[in-house]
């Protein structure tokens, strides 16, 4: 455990300073339309700083975002086709928690886009990366699980954000 990292998830600004509620109706409706050209599920959520007990643990970004995977219930849909962004922004990690439904995606993928998110927010454009990254999952998504004409894909899960903690 580091006391820094203790300190830097304690102290973190809230995630809403980046991600207003203009911003997280943008995306979730980005999410929407991005939608219509797969049959996955999308969820993104964003969190300041870890709860001050996993930080004690010294918990992973990754540990905290299939936690997180399991707590939205992105695990729980008919094809098993949910995927998580995932942004822990005192860490300055992202990442991307797929269900068991589309393990013929590549891992290289997904760390493909967990990489455009990391570069664009190094910019300083926080929804301009969240909305590249949605895109990235969306064309994944579009080659794993395409939708298909005629038959019926209900929107399984909430599209709006999560903003956590």
């Amino acid at each position: 455990m580091s006391l820094a990292r203790l300190i830097r998830h304690v102290f973190a600004p809230p995630a809403r300073r980046l991600f207003g509620e203009a911003v997280l109706a943008r995306l979730g409706e980005a999410i929407a339309r991005d939608e219509a050209r797969h049959r996955g599920e999308v969820v993104f959520a964003v969190e300041g700083g870890l709860p001050a007990g996993d930080a004690w643990r010294d918990t992973s970004a990754r540990v905290r975002a299939e936690a997180v995977f399991a707590d939205l219930g992105v695990w729980d849909t008919e094809a098993n086709n949910g995927v998580l962004l995932y942004l822990l922004l005192a860490d300055r990690r992202i990442e991307v928690v797929a269900d068991r439904g589309l393990a013929s995606v590549a891992p290289e993928r997904w760390r493909a886009v967990c990489a455009l998110v990391e570069a664009r927010m190094a910019t300083g454009d926080a929804e301009a990366a969240v909305l590249a990254g949605l895109q990235a999952i969306g064309d994944v998504l579009a080659e794993a699980c395409p939708r298909t004409p005629g038959v019926d894909d209900t929107d399984e899960l909430r599209n709006h954000p999560h903003v956590l903690g």
